[in-house]
C-alpha cells in the first residue's frame, strides 16, 4: 500500500488520490513510463552502434580488443549482486525489518561504488593510450591494427575491393566515441541511482518506510534494475564484439 503522510502511527494517501491503492498504482505507472524513456534513449544508441558496426566491422573488432574483458565481467557480477541486494532492501522494508533493509541498501551502494571505481581505472587506461573520441584520438598503433585487420579480412574473403585506408583512419575513433558515450551515460545513471539509494536508506533509518509505505523504495529499485539491465546489453556489445 502506498501513502505519504504519517499521523498517529498511520499512513494516509495524498488528497488528490482516491485511495492509498490509487496512489500506489499511479506512482508505479509513472516510474514505468520514465523507464520507457530510458530504454528509448539507450535503444537509439544501441541501434546506431549496430548500424556502424555493420559498416565498419574492423574498427569495432580491433576496438573491443583494447577493453579488459575481466574487468567488464567483474562489473557485470557486481551489478547482478547489486540487483539482488536492492530486491532484498525492498523486501525487508515490506516486512518491517529495518536493520536488514539498511544493510541490504548499503551493500547496494557499495556495489555501485565498486562498479564506478573499476570504470575509473578503465577510463584512465584508455585516456593514457590516447583512445579517445573524435579529434582527441591519438593512437597510431590502433589505426595500423585496423588497417591490417581490414586487409587480412579482404584477403580471407578473396575480395577484389581495395581497402579505403584513409576512410578507415577517419572512422577509427568512432568505436571509442560509442564506448565513452554509452558507458559514460550508464555510469551517470549508476551515480544517480547510488544517490537515490542513499536517500531511501536514510529515510529507512528514520522509520519513514515500512510495510504500509514503501513506494519510493520500490520506485528506486525499478530504476536500479533498469540500470543493471542496460549494462547486461552494453557488456557483450562493447567487450565481446571482437
Amino acid at each position: 500500500m502506498s501513502t505519504v503522510s504519517h499521523e498517529a502511527g498511520h499512513f494516509h494517501h495524498a488528497h488528490h488520490f482516491e485511495s492509498a491503492e490509487h496512489q500506489y498504482s499511479s506512482a508505479k505507472q509513472g516510474v514505468w513510463l520514465f523507464m520507457v524513456t530510458e530504454i528509448l534513449m539507450f535503444g537509439g544508441l544501441f541501434v546506431a552502434y549496430l548500424i556502424y558496426k555493420s559498416l565498419y566491422a574492423p574498427v569495432f573488432h580491433v576496438g573491443s580488443s583494447y577493453l579488459d574483458v575481466k574487468l567488464g565481467s567483474i562489473n557485470t557480477v557486481i551489478l547482478i549482486l547489486s540487483s539482488f541486494t536492492m530486491a532484498l532492501g525492498i523486501y525487508y522494508n515490506q516486512i518491517n525489518d529495518k536493520k536488514k533493509a539498511i544493510i541490504a541498501l548499503l551493500v547496494t551502494i557499495l556495489c555501485a561504488l565498486g562498479f564506478m571505481t573499476i570504470k575509473f581505472f578503465e577510463y584512465s587506461h584508455k585516456i593514457h593510450l590516447g583512445l579517445l573520441p573524435g579529434k582527441f584520438f591519438d593512437n597510431p598503433e590502433f589505426l595500423q591494427k585496423v588497417v591490417d585487420f581490414a586487409n587480412a579480412q579482404a584477403l580471407d574473403n578473396s575480395s577484389a575491393d581495395i581497402v579505403d585506408v584513409k576512410r578507415l583512419k577517419q572512422i577509427a575513433p568512432l568505436y571509442f566515441g560509442f564506448y565513452f558515450v554509452m558507458t559514460g551515460l550508464h555510469g551517470l545513471h549508476v551515480i544517480i541511482g547510488a544517490g537515490l539509494i542513499l536517500w531511501i536508506t536514510i529515510k529507512t533509518a528514520n522509520g519513514k518506510f515500512g510495510s504500509e509505505y514503501y513506494t519510493p523504495v520500490e520506485g528506486v529499485g525499478l530504476f536500479w534494475h533498469i540500470v543493471d539491465l542496460i549494462w547486461i546489453y552494453l557488456f557483450p556489445l562493447l567487450y565481446l564484439v571482437g
